[in-house]
């Protein structure tokens, strides 16, 4: 077991942390696109709670209160003029508020996808394992919601794969995970705009391309299944989501896992120096690798919630007993109360946040026990490209 979590530190094998209470790292005891489609504002009539829906839709599943009801929006001209996505004939995340089919009878897997925003949303809780995670169910719906709420994403383009869910297809294996992955970017083209989240564990193991790595340390994310079908590593992530996009597409990762800073294996790193922001080269100096691993003109941006050698914290400090990724709770208020916020605005406020909290602990008794080690986790910005962060609003 190895309790170093400095960045710079290089460990030959697996690194598994210190026996802690509060991280996201593994074995812890807690822890074509056409135009888019019409949309019209909608009331559900089970909660009242309002939403967007294609103005293709016959029927809607709330995902609120999942009561079902049928929709005056849609009609046979719309579904015409409304050019849903071709491209999407893979089972789609219908359930926890999804759009339905025409027919209650059709078969999930006929999608309704449309316009040019696209989600797969990704939390694994590790069933009854001795390092099951509390907060990722609850991280799942914070972000849906602040995707649906406040970046405007249909409730049909959003993915939700979580243990929870009664589809096979949309439980969080490697497969299924790797499926949503090719779904989410196929087809894209110029202005989607893509999101791909995770919250769980996420691991380091020896490169599997000799050079490609400064620390000589390939960094994962687990399915479910890890044990049996192995993790999912950092190269695999950018051949499937980094590599195919095209020019005019975004793709913003969110990561709130351990070891995460560099999961898409992105070019450029933000980091903060002399008390301001810079890009930093993020390729090993004797590299051999080509620019095979860039986008195909398009943008590729991770928020991670750690730099590699650092452990994220799963917590309940902030909303009662229910626990939640530490970093989805502080990135989903800080958008929520600054909805104009830049990216360099967003990780002054999180590193803020996180160190208002380290200020704090050693003279509030909560704290103390929910925190039972300092959160040394440093939130972490990469990608495919440099721009402005001061400057650059933060849009999904």
């Amino acid at each position: 077991m190895n309790g170093k979590h400095k960045t710079g530190s290089r460990r030959k094998n697996v690194p598994f942390p210190a026996n802690t209470s509060t991280t996201r790292c593994l074995f812890s005891s807690k822890m074509n696109s056409s135009k888019r489609a019409g949309e019209a504002k909608f009331t559900c009539s089970g909660c009242e709670r309002k939403f967007l829906l294609p103005t293709i839709t016959n029927a809607y599943r709330c995902y609120k209160c999942d009561s079902v009801a049928n929709s005056t929006l849609g009609s046979e001209q719309s579904r015409k003029d409304s050019g849903v996505c071709k491209h999407d004939q893979l089972n789609n995340a219908y359930p926890n508020g999804a759009l339905l089919p025409p027919s209650a009878s059709c078969s999930l897997s006929l999608s309704m996808t449309m316009g040019n925003k696209r989600a797969v949303i990704c939390g694994v809780t590790y069933g009854k394992r001795k390092f099951k995670l509390e907060g990722t169910i609850n991280d799942v719906n914070n972000m849906k919601n602040l995707l649906l709420d406040n970046f405007k994403f249909p409730i049909g383009c959003i993915r939700v794969l979580t243990e929870e869910q009664k589809d096979p297809n949309l439980i969080p294996t490697k497969k299924n995970i790797l499926d949503s992955l090719n779904w989410l970017v196929k087809d894209c083209q110029s202005e989607d705009s893509l999101v791909f989240y995770f919250s769980g564990h996420g691991l380091q193991q020896p490169e599997d391309r000799k050079g490609d790595e400064i620390d000589g340390l390939d960094e994962t994310i687990c399915p479910v299944d890890f044990l049996r079908e192995g993790m999912i590593t950092d190269n695999e992530i950018n051949s499937i989501i980094v590599q195919p996009l095209k020019q005019g597409v975004t793709l913003h990762a969110i990561i709130d896992a351990c070891h995460s800073g560099t999961t898409l294996d992105l070019l450029y790193l933000c980091k903060k120096e002399k008390g301001s922001w810079k890009w930093k080269d993020n390729k090993p100096p004797h590299s051999k690798e080509t620019m095979t691993t860039q986008t195909n003109g398009g943008l590729a941006i991770c928020l991670s919630a750690c730099e590699d050698g650092q452990m994220a914290a799963d917590t309940a400090a902030f909303d009662g007993n229910r626990f939640n990724g530490l970093v989805t709770y502080l990135f989903s208020q800080i958008i929520r109360d600054n909805p104009e916020i830049t990216y360099g605005g967003l990780l002054e406020k999180l590193h803020q946040e996180i160190g208002n909290i380290h200020q704090s602990k050693f003279s509030n008794s909560i704290l103390k026990r929910i925190f039972h080690r300092k959160i040394d986790q440093d939130p972490h910005l990469s990608s495919s490209e440099k721009f402005d962060i001061a400057t650059r609003i933060f849009k999904l």
